[in-house]
């Protein structure tokens, strides 16, 4: 997949952020997207209406700099937030999105602010320190201020409410195409994404499995469905990827048994864990998206009883789970509580070699 410096940027700061138990992690998603949900449009689509002067628009990236640079190395000694140096290449990224010609705007004398030449944005000046003032003082992710996300080749709109895509579950795209590749008969038929949050798994599914195969989205949050479908028409799936409300498995039940593929990547941080999660994810992103349970295990194990009924002989699932321990027990768990109904069941590493998925066949 092709791989924006962006996207690299999250994750690393992912692998830095380990400690803090920060997952990536889909939240939950429904059958007639809600209407009633105000979608955020990404910073970078929106038309460049706003007129400003290079002069007031160099004032507010050097107030934006001097805010940044003042967060030293406090946030990382905090709780393995952002340094300075990372929020000055968000900073960057966030006049990427918003002016009409950035690089001629970067690469102006930085010493010149009597230029009262015009130059178009696409927010307001007034919202551009509201923004950032959000970013570093509040701590909001960044991809929550610019409305998206750099993930594989796509970029994913997003907002409160969404969980934020993380590149570890790319990952999952990938134990897909393997297992398509092996068995092409799973290229035909319907798949699942359940959580899909932004949508993300079901569009990366969906633009491999070719003309004949189709895939189901659900998620209970209503918020996460509509952005799921805006992600979805964004990028003309509508005829294969389908977006349903609903609680994990509720809205499949007429299509039972009928699935090749289900994927998932659910809550699991145990909820003692949530408190303390990094600010930006602890203090914004959906608890629903986060929290597992007691164990973390809640969702996962419904998961796996599940796939049991769902799946048809010699369907494939792939869930992501916190890693290691949770992966083994959801492994010892199918082959004690669910022996002969899967086969081929095994854990398969992430990035860092963390055992973060399960995999398996439903048996014929």
């Amino acid at each position: 997949a092709k791989v924006s410096e962006r996207r690299l940027r999250f994750a690393t700061d992912f692998e830095e952020m380990r400690l803090s138990f920060i997952r990536p992690i889909s939240c939950c998603s429904v059958s007639s997207p809600a209407t009633s949900v105000k979608l955020q449009k990404p910073l970078f689509l929106r038309p460049p209406t706003f007129k400003t002067t290079i002069s007031d628009l160099k004032k507010w990236h050097l107030w934006a700099k001097s805010l940044t640079s003042s967060v030293g190395s406090t946030f990382l000694e905090l709780d393995n937030g952002p340094d300075a140096e990372l929020l000055l290449r968000e900073l960057n990224w966030l006049v990427e999105d918003a002016i009409q010609a950035p690089k001629s705007f970067l690469q102006q004398p930085q010493k010149n602010y009597n230029d009262n030449s015009s130059v178009s944005i696409r927010a307001s000046l007034e919202e551009l320190y509201m923004l950032w003032k959000q970013r570093v003082e509040e701590r909001r992710p960044f991809q929550y201020v610019v409305g998206c996300e750099h993930w594989r080749d796509l970029v994913l709109s997003v907002q409160e409410g969404v969980l934020i895509p993380r590149p570890e579950t790319e990952l999952i795209v990938d134990l897909v195409d393997d297992a398509i590749k092996e068995n092409e008969e799973l290229r035909e038929g319907l798949w699942a994404d359940l959580g899909t949050g932004s949508g993300a798994l079901a569009i990366g599914i969906a633009r491999i499995l070719g003309s004949s195969g189709r895939v189901v989205a659900t998620d209970l949050s209503p918020v996460a469905t509509a952005v799921a479908s805006y992600n979805v028409q964004r990028y003309e799936l509508e005829e294969k990827v389908h977006v349903k409300q609903g609680s994990w498995f509720e809205p499949l039940r007429d299509d039972e048994g009928q699935f090749v593929g289900l994927v998932s990547n659910p809550p699991y941080i145990p909820s003692k864990d949530i408190g303390g999660l990094q600010a930006e994810v602890g203090r914004h992103e959906p608890r629903l998206a986060l929290d597992g349970g007691a164990s973390g295990m809640n969702d996962l194990i419904h998961l796996c009883d599940g796939a049991v009924s769902m799946l048809k002989p010699g369907g494939f699932f792939a869930f992501e789970t916190n890693g290691d321990e949770q992966s083994k027990f959801l492994v010892h768990y199918i082959e004690t509580k669910k022996q002969g109904n899967f086969s081929k069941v095994k854990m398969v590493p992430d990035f860092a070699g963390i055992q973060r998925f399960i995999t398996g066949f439903r048996g014929r």
